[in-house]
C-alpha cells in the first residue's frame, strides 16, 4: 500500500444531470479509505483534466449516463496524454453498451462499470490497478 490513500477524481462530463450514482460512489470510496474529489455536474473534458492535474489524482472516474461516452471519454483520455499524465488510471461508470467497451479501452480506459456494480468491486479494481503517482 502507498504511504497515502489512492486519490480518485469522480467527474460528470457533459450535460448529464444525474449525479446520484456518482455521489454514492464518492461516499463509498471514501468509506473504503480512498481520498475522493468530486467535480460536480456538467464538466467539460478540459475541466476534468484540469481538475486531475490540480488535484494530482491517481484515478479519473467518469460517470456518464447521457450516451455521450464515445465523444467525451476519448477526449478526456487524449487530453490527459497531452498533459503528460497518461499514468492516471481512467475508469468509466454508467450506461455503456457492451459494443462500445473495446473502443473505450482502445482510447485509454482501464475498465467500465455498469449498473449493479458494487462499491467493493470498484474499490478492489482500483486497489489492484491504480499506481500511486506521488
Amino acid at each position: 500500500m502507498p504511504d497515502r490513500p489512492l486519490k480518485v477524481l469522480i467527474a460528470k462530463p457533459g450535460l448529464d444531470g444525474h449525479d446520484r450514482g456518482a455521489k454514492v460512489l464518492a461516499r463509498g470510496l471514501r468509506d473504503e479509505g480512498f481520498e475522493v474529489v468530486y467535480t460536480g455536474l456538467r464538466q467539460t473534458p478540459e475541466m476534468v483534466v484540469t481538475a486531475a492535474l490540480q488535484e494530482d489524482v491517481d484515478v479519473v472516474g467518469l460517470s456518464i449516463l447521457s450516451g455521450a461516452h464515445m465523444t467525451l471519454v476519448p477526449k478526456v483520455c487524449r487530453l490527459l496524454r497531452e498533459q503528460g499524465i497518461d499514468d492516471v488510471l481512467v475508469v468509466v461508470g454508467g450506461i455503456i453498451p457492451d459494443d462500445d467497451v473495446a473502443a473505450l479501452k482502445e482510447a485509454g480506459v482501464a475498465a467500465t462499470f455498469g449498473p449493479g456494480t458494487t462499491i467493493g468491486e470498484v474499490a478492489e479494481f482500483l486497489r489492484s490497478n491504480a499506481k500511486p503517482r506521488g
